[in-house]
């Protein structure tokens, strides 16, 4: 089995620099355009998809049927962002001290009060990485967002010890790695 990560395509929160988490926001003219780019790559490197699994939220929904037109998706709760709490649609250029401190240092400073903790975030995208190894073969694409796939990387490279946290994730950025039997081999950047 192959599975593939993409996060979803831009929207109005991700140009105004905003803390986006669950707000439901759709896909921007620019965020259609990297859903779409995404699948030509993926046509053009020969990947077609058994199953297809997003996020509830609009723009992961989106870049899915962008990337993969007329394919059947599979939405799980457990591929949802990471809730930010009290500090939703934050001004992330201007933010307040304990969010400039979490930011900076993701591995040794706890989510500030009221947002979901990032160990919470790993445990369940861990849980359903587990659950579809566990459920056949094929190609796998799961359409998600920045800080949940950042928690996927992190369950699938636990020798990583958190330095996926601090890694920047472009829209429309893809991740794959194999999955057997045995566990996961290490991801690749494809795209």
């Amino acid at each position: 089995m192959k599975i593939y990560l993409i996060r979803h395509g831009q929207t109005a929160m991700n140009k105004t620099m905003s803390l986006q988490g669950r707000s439901n926001l759709p896909l921007n003219d620019t965020g259609i355009r990297q859903a779409e780019e995404a699948g030509r790559k993926f046509r053009e490197h020969g990947i077609v998809f058994d199953r297809i699994y997003s996020s509830p939220l609009i723009r992961a929904v989106q870049t899915a049927e962008h990337a993969c037109p007329g394919r059947d998706i599979i939405s799980d709760e457990r591929l949802i962002e990471m809730d930010y709490g009290p500090y939703e649609g934050l001004d992330l250029r201007d933010p307040p001290e304990e969010i400039r401190l979490f930011f900076s240092d993701f591995v040794h400073q706890p989510a500030p009060v009221g947002m979901e903790q990032l160990s919470d975030v790993k445990a369940r995208l861990g849980e359903f990485l587990e659950e579809i190894r566990n459920a056949g073969d094929g190609n796998i694409l799961i359409s998600t967002h920045a800080i949940a796939m950042k928690g996927a990387l992190e369950y699938l490279t636990p020798e990583s010890h958190g330095s996926w946290w601090s890694e920047h994730l472009g829209n429309c950025e893809v991740y794959c790695c194999n999955a057997d039997a045995c566990g996961f081999s290490r991801p690749e950047k494809l795209f």
